[in-house]
């Protein structure tokens, strides 16, 4: 099968994990193992991967420099999207015979510079604070801050992708049998001018939804998002959480709600988008559950077709 694989950033950092390149690098070691497993397996895997907290941490180093020497976060975004490809694509050749063709490629993302999101900042980036500390931060550096659970975080822009500029030069690679690990961090966010040129702009893109978009365009079989948690829980964190094993895109977006706008809820809206789409199948599910993911055993699975709601107990 050609799948679409999306890596969170919070999977490949977890929470509260240290911010360093050797606890990433740990992490990503482990996912490759996974994708490799299932590379030799004979799947074509088109891999993409979150950013939010890399970015956040690219920001905090940058902002502690000279005022002047400040990057913006379209070129913070390039910086982590080279960072996590360049990681992944090392673990991914140490996983594999040696010969293996595969590309990590920097992608840009087209935005529309009077995207609403410009005005209603949504996207956490970078590490977790208690609510004085990101408070004091933000103050100090001008940023929009938000709950994200019991903490808080940066919130930034996180307008709606439009279209992936590299995709036709993905197309060929994957055509050609390549593994290309692209679209980092949704895609450098990039506006049209009115002359014609292009330009970055202080965004971060949902990783999700731009993985949707691709994954639709490329005709993947499946689009899978794998993330720190097992599945899709209805009721998470309270005693009656349950995780949802099966359902359909209709009935998830009608209770879409009801998910964390900072966490889940951008999964479920991406994958509903390419199940819609496309008459697909899309898997929401735990990094080492990969291989029972696409065995149709684990994760959550979202369905064209309306069906019975499945749960399990977490056990």
């Amino acid at each position: 099968m050609k799948i679409l694989v999306a890596l969170g950033g919070n999977a490949l950092l977890r929470r509260g994990e240290t911010l360093s390149a050797y606890a990433q690098q740990k992490n990503i070691t482990s996912a490759a193992e996974m994708l490799a497993c299932e590379i030799l397996a004979g799947h074509q895997l088109i891999i993409t991967h979150g950013n939010g907290p890399q970015v956040g941490l690219l920001a905090l180093q940058s902002a502690a420099g000279p005022l002047a020497s400040v990057m913006p976060l379209d070129v913070l975004g390039a910086e982590s999207e080279g960072w996590i490809g360049y990681s992944i694509e090392l673990a991914l050749r140490n996983a594999l015979p040696p010969g293996a063709n595969m590309v990590a490629m920097l992608t840009q993302t087209l935005v529309d510079h009077d995207d609403v999101a410009f005005q209603h900042p949504s996207k956490f980036v970078g590490p977790i604070y208690d609510k004085a500390e990101a408070s004091n931060l933000a103050y100090q550096n001008h940023w929009t801050i938000g709950p994200d659970g019991t903490s808080w975080r940066r919130v930034v822009a996180s307008p709606k992708p439009i279209a992936i500029l590299e995709l036709e030069s993905i197309r060929l690679l994957v055509q050609a049998g390549v593994t290309v690990i692209c679209g980092g961090g949704g895609g450098i966010p990039i506006v049209r001018q009115a002359n014609g040129t292009s330009s970055g702009i202080e965004a971060v893109i949902d990783k999700d939804t731009t993985s949707a978009l691709l994954a639709e365009q490329l005709d993947a079989d499946l689009f899978i998002m794998l993330t720190d948690v097992p599945g899709v829980y209805r009721d998470y964190g309270i005693k009656s959480q349950c995780m949802i094993k099966v359902t359909d895109a209709e009935t998830m977006l009608t209770q879409l709600s009801n998910f964390s706008a900072g966490s889940m809820a951008p999964k479920i809206a991406a994958a509903c988008s390419f199940v819609q789409n496309t008459k697909k199948l899309s898997i929401i599910g735990a990094i080492p559950d990969l291989h029972e993911i696409i065995a149709g055993t684990a994760g959550t699975t979202i369905t064209p077709n309306t069906t019975k709601h499945m749960f399990a107990r977490p056990g």
